[in-house]
């Protein structure tokens, strides 16, 4: 989502390094006195860019529903599930957008979704209140300061000249991140609470895996259900052993490749017996449409009015010189051998017969019991049975990643982090080779014998210049999460939440390392180690001396950011393009072109929080040296929270469920800005010898430091457990929840927003099926009193209420239930083909000889008389359409 911009404000940094014949690759050279107009200069032409951005989203926001409102009419979605419509006017729908809480992304797309707009609100709060705090106090002592520095500069402490004016930054130090890290404390308090009544509500507390626990590194005689029976107790229900099912897996995806060959080969059959009707058309010839149920005629016969035998769909064995075959005889001779040994081995593994691995699922008939399983020590030696996960979805299990016992996991930590931390201290070494393409003068000036290339043609040239930097860059920043991703899956990561949620680290350390840093200290990852190696009390003078100075580099970069990523997120113009064209040149099956429209775009949250997060940490390191940054952070972040929330209303999904955790890990995360902050002015006050202000602030980081280790120890076992104490206040709330009637406002689709959806307050819950619960046990505070104690007022009773009971219905049948935990190949079941429905009636016996070895259906596909591929889109649920299940 934010890699191509990113990629053009980390463009900066090396380009200006060349140009400057900065000698350190990937250093950012800066005006010292950077002006008003160039600030100005930098303003309006991002403007512009926006602007053409948001006016191309105005202008198609009707005319493509499917980019840029899917959620509100997506037949892959449950009536539940899906979004109001907006009004149709180019900006009368702006005052009805905003009306819609940001409750009903929690109740309507997922806890992660939600606390994503929260922290983006927190942030701009921060920043916010940062300004009131800090504008007022110090922009007028640093402008009166009577320093040598010019135009912006003023405004920074590089203006400061008398030591005793430094009493002021250390001031308003203490009291905005005093503010600060009571707000970190207050979210984390507000985050408790909401997860814990999210998570011991009906509807997650009655999902399966809410009750199951999956427990890894199990040794060998344990994997014994009649064992684990024993240790755990009556409270067990179910129990999977997980299995190596490699050969089986190998036939699964052999069997589907082969049958999803078979449904475009008789698609295709169909499409050229159609173009050989137009055909006959056009010539003038009468065609006779009637239908031929030729149910006992020899395979393909109806298709042989129309194609001749050797036009029929073939392909090589072998790549250039195998042998050709018919690809319908072929597919179905081959599905007939493996469809009955997958079957077989399928049955065996149910069995329990074949290799067991080291991990074991273990369902529980309460959450209850399942949180105290989780809780509880399940092996008498080190890191057996461990780690313990809880509320793991197997539909986002790395099952490759169960046979890895404790002592590789140990190895895979040590090896997968070792080589993160290369990566991110040497990135910029590639960024720096771009740097260098996009100067190739200054590099010929300095390297003679490359005048050669002044002989490539001027296009070329230009080209390799201009264009071929952008590129490399923008493949690189896109190449990063890929990397970081695969890094935390071989790393031992068994779900896609738990590899999300080390990717969240991954990529900060990246963010704040090579984004910012690097950048503010002037020099490469590797030469800023080499100085800090050779003399480590440098570390903290190097960064503070260096960013007064790297304010103007920030300013814009935060301008880029806010601007252009918030309308590039609204407008996708790359997302609207590669789905026209990949759906026109690419989509040549039913099941293609349902998929491509059924599946929405979803959010990789270890990639979305750090940007953001890293943004907050830049203005906090800033909010005292530079205090003008958090004005623009202020817009940069409001603005990204806009785009998000129109973009989680309408148009994204959530694959991924974390139950919320990337939400304190993110508040952790943004302390770093504060830490940097109070290092850099001690570093500062250092410098100047500034003595009383130097010991105040060793002393804010003392209390600062003892804070928050007394925060993480008091929210770190809450932050993974569910407390027993709030069972029984649970069971009060569904029974009061079942005597209260309360409005039933669920907004149908195609509908305007309601005004219970506008007003939603807690206990009027827009998915309630009139049933809610009364209001909360205390009356409505004024946002001061509120925000004062997060303890009363966003309490577990409190925030219950804005939990939807009538959401969803959780049940699962008898063998969905068996065959929950199993590998995916164990519990995979023959797909059914989907081709489209013809007039001359091939579909109908294509089906018929086909199904005699798999399902097969032409329903709700057709060739339209101009034979091209159309599908119901109306009904939005072909015959492969599979109901969600909440597991």
């Amino acid at each position: 989502m934010a890699t191509p911009l990113l990629a053009f404000a980390d463009q900066i940094q090396p380009r200006q390094a060349v140009q400057t014949g900065d000698k350190n690759v990937g250093s950012a050279t800066r005006d010292d006195t950077p002006s008003l107009s160039g600030l100005i200069a930098t303003l309006v032409p991002i403007l512009l860019v926006a602007g053409i951005m948001l006016t191309i989203f105005l202008l198609l926001r009707n005319k493509l529903r499917r980019n840029y409102a899917p959620r509100t009419y997506v037949g892959s979605l449950r009536e539940q599930e899906r979004s109001p419509d907006l009004p149709s006017g180019l900006f009368n729908w702006i005052s009805t957008f905003i009306t819609i809480p940001d409750t009903y992304v929690l109740n309507h797309q997922s806890l992660d979704a939600y606390l994503l707009l929260r922290y983006l609100k927190i942030a701009t709060t921060i920043t916010f209140v940062g300004c009131l705090i800090t504008w007022p106090v110090l922009f007028p002592v640093n402008i009166t300061s009577h320093g040598e520095q010019k135009q912006l500069n003023l405004l920074s402490m590089s203006n400061i000249s008398e030591k005793n004016r430094y009493y002021a930054h250390t001031g308003v130090a203490w009291i905005f991140f005093g503010f600060l890290f009571y707000m970190i404390a207050r979210e984390h308090i507000f985050y408790v609470n909401l997860r814990q009544a999210y998570l011991l509500s009906p509807l997650y507390a009655h999902r399966m895996s809410s009750r199951t626990v999956l427990f890894t590194s199990v040794p060998e005689d344990f994997l014994n259900e009649a064992k684990l029976r024993k240790t755990f107790g009556k409270q067990v229900k179910n129990i999977w052993i997980a299995s190596d099912c490699e050969k089986l897996q190998e036939l699964v995806e052999e069997r589907d490749k082969v049958a999803f060959k078979l449904e475009a080969a008789e698609t295709k059959l169909i499409k050229l017996a159609g173009k050989g009707r137009l055909k006959s058309i056009k010539k003038g010839a009468v065609i006779d449409d009637r239908v031929r149920d030729d149910e006992d005629g020899e395979s393909g016969s109806v298709a042989s009015r129309w194609v001749d035998p050797k036009a029929r769909p073939t392909h090589r064995l072998r790549f250039l010189i195998g042998k050709k075959v018919d690809t319908i005889n072929w597919c179905r001779s081959e599905l007939e051998r493996l469809i009955p040994e997958i079957d077989a081995l399928q049955a065996t593994e149910r069995a329990h017969e074949g290799k067991l691995i080291c991990s074991v699922f273990i369902e529980f008939y309460t959450q209850t019991e399942a949180q105290a399983a989780y809780q509880s020590l399940a092996h008498h030696e080190a890191l057996h049975m461990a780690p313990r996960f809880i509320g793991v979805d197997p539909e986002q299990v790395i099952w490759e990643n169960l046979s890895i016992n404790w002592a590789s996991r140990v190895v895979r930590n040590i090896v997968t982090i070792t080589l993160v931390s290369l990566l991110i201290i040497f990135w910029s070494i590639p960024v720096g080779f771009v740097g260098i393409i996009s100067n190739i003068d200054a590099l010929i000036q300095k390297a003679p014998w490359l005048e050669w290339l002044h002989k490539i043609p001027t296009v070329i040239f230009g080209v390799i210049q201009g264009l071929l930097p952008a590129v490399l860059l923008s493949v690189l920043m896109a190449l990063l999460p890929i990397v970081l991703r695969l890094m935390a899956k071989k790393s031992g990561a068994p779900s896609l939440a738990a590899i999300e949620l080390r990717t969240q680290n991954f990529y900060f350390a990246f963010q704040v390392i090579q984004v910012f840093l690097v950048t503010t200290v002037t020099s490469a990852a590797s030469a800023v180690g080499a100085q800090i190696a050779n003399d480590p009390s440098s570390a903290t003078s190097l960064l503070a001396s260096n960013l007064p100075h790297a304010a103007n580099f920030f300013l814009s970069y935060i301008i880029v950011q806010g601007l252009t990523l918030s309308a590039a997120m609204m407008a996708q113009i790359v997302a609207v393009v590669i789905f026209r064209l990949l759906g026109k040149f690419l989509d040549n099956t039913p099941r293609k072109m349902y998929k491509r429209f059924s599946t929405l775009k979803s959010l990789g949250w270890g990639t979305v929080f750090p940007i953001y997060t890293n943004l907050t940490v830049i203005a906090l390191s800033y909010s005292i040296i530079a205090p003008l940054v958090l004005g623009f952070a202020t817009i940069g972040l409001y603005l990204m929270y806009l785009a998000n929330r129109y973009n989680l209303l309408f148009v994204f999904n959530t694959n991924i469920d974390t139950k919320g955790l990337v939400y304190p890990r993110a508040l952790q995360q943004t302390t770093v800005g504060a830490y940097i902050s109070i290092l850099c002015v001690i570093g500062l006050f250092a410098i100047k010898t500034a003595i009383g202000p130097l010991i105040l602030m060793i002393v804010l980081l003392i209390v600062v430091i003892l804070f928050h280790v007394s925060l993480n120890s008091a929210m770190g076992p809450l932050l993974l457990y569910l407390p027993k104490s709030l069972q029984a206040d649970e069971d009060a709330l569904l029974a009061m929840e079942d005597a209260y009637d309360g409005d039933d406002s669920l907004p149908k689709n195609g509908t305007q927003v309601t005004t219970a959806v506008q007003s939603h307050e807690p206990g009027t819950s827009p998915t309630s099926t009139g049933k809610g619960l009364p209001a909360a046990p205390h009356q409505k505070p004024n946002m001061l009193v509120k925000w004062l104690k997060p303890d009363k007022f966003t309490d577990y009773h409190t925030l219950r209420r804005l939990v939807p009971r009538g959401f969803a219905e959780i049940n699962y049948d008898p063998i969905m239930e068996r065959d929950a935990y199993y590998h995916p190949a164990i519990a995979s079941p023959t797909p059914l083909l989907w081709i489209p429905r013809d007039l001359m009636g091939i579909s109908r016996q294509e089906c018929r000889h086909t199904s005699r070895v798999i399902p097969m259906t032409d329903e709700d596909a057709n060739f339209d008389e101009q034979n091209r591929l159309v599908w119901n889109e109306e009904k939005a649920r072909p015959p492969i359409w599979k109901e969600k299940i909440y597991y």
